[in-house]
């Protein structure tokens, strides 16, 4: 059952920023190395990802919050060739839309979005999950205990409401918060009066807020790192992302170009 949750003072989101996902190196990058990414052979991780071009909007928007933002059709055919799920894409493009229309300066990409969710969770589908038709996973997404055994330590913060787990915090979700993160940045993305970090609407646009107080221009090498580099500092974390995110770039790029599209 998803649960309303409480806002606490954003003065600790920095420091809960650079634990969002330390255990995603762990948990969910080093499985999808091995196989079943979307990369075949070994290749030199990239410093950053250029913007890609921003998604269509939805004239007028279909749904609520960020949920109808993005135009069906480009959904439909950027999901096709990326191999996004179209609702996770389309929680990664409402969000990118929503803070080009509230923070232009940001410059957060639908893309860089997509190489988080894709690096954190294979977008809601880390074993076994998946997004349910309103973008909730299903079984909930939860990451290792923080319990500092061959992982960052963060203590409980939580007493077990967001994450399962009394004992000490686990990152939650398609975008992969932990709790404190959460508190300090969560919205209702999808705009069901509900707030869930395993929304993936709710999760990508709580990261999109993160990310834009973390940093701005992203749609520049320096921006683009030290955005990336709030949410997990690792160089390796920050080439994935990357090397997810210009593929994605580059795949949308030719699938919209082409005649048929």
């Amino acid at each position: 059952m998803r649960a309303v949750l409480r806002p606490l003072a954003i003065v600790a989101a920095v420091v809960a920023g650079l634990a969002v996902v330390v255990v995603a190196i762990a948990v969910f990058l080093a499985p999808r190395a091995g196989g079943g990414g979307i990369f075949s052979e070994p290749e030199p991780l990239p410093s950053w990802a250029p913007p890609a071009e921003p998604p269509v909007a939805a004239d007028p928007r279909s749904g609520p919050g960020i949920t109808g933002l993005a135009d069906a059709e480009w959904v439909a055919e950027v999901a096709a060739v990326t191999g996004i799920p179209e609702v996770a894409l389309a929680a990664y493009a409402g969000a990118a839309i929503a803070k080009a229309r509230e923070m232009p300066e940001c410059g957060l990409g639908w893309e860089t979005l997509a190489g988080i969710g894709a690096t954190e969770s294979d977008h809601g589908r880390h074993d076994g999950s998946s997004l349910d038709e309103g973008g909730t996973a299903v079984p909930p997404i939860f990451g290792v205990a923080l319990d500092g055994e061959g992982v960052a330590l963060v203590p409980d913060s939580d007493d077990g409401e967001i994450d399962g787990d009394p004992d000490a915090d686990r990152a939650v979700g398609p975008m992969q918060l932990i709790p404190e993160a959460w508190r300090n940045w969560h919205v209702d993305g999808g705009g069901d009066g509900v707030e869930d970090p395993q929304n993936v609407f709710d999760a990508a646009l709580s990261a999109a807020n993160y990310l834009c107080r973390a940093s701005t221009a992203f749609d520049t090498e320096d921006g683009w790192r030290a955005g990336i580099r709030s949410y997990n500092a690792p160089e390796v974390y920050l080439g994935t992302v990357a090397q997810y995110a210009i593929r994605y770039t580059e795949d949308a790029a030719e699938a919209l170009a082409s005649p048929s599209s």
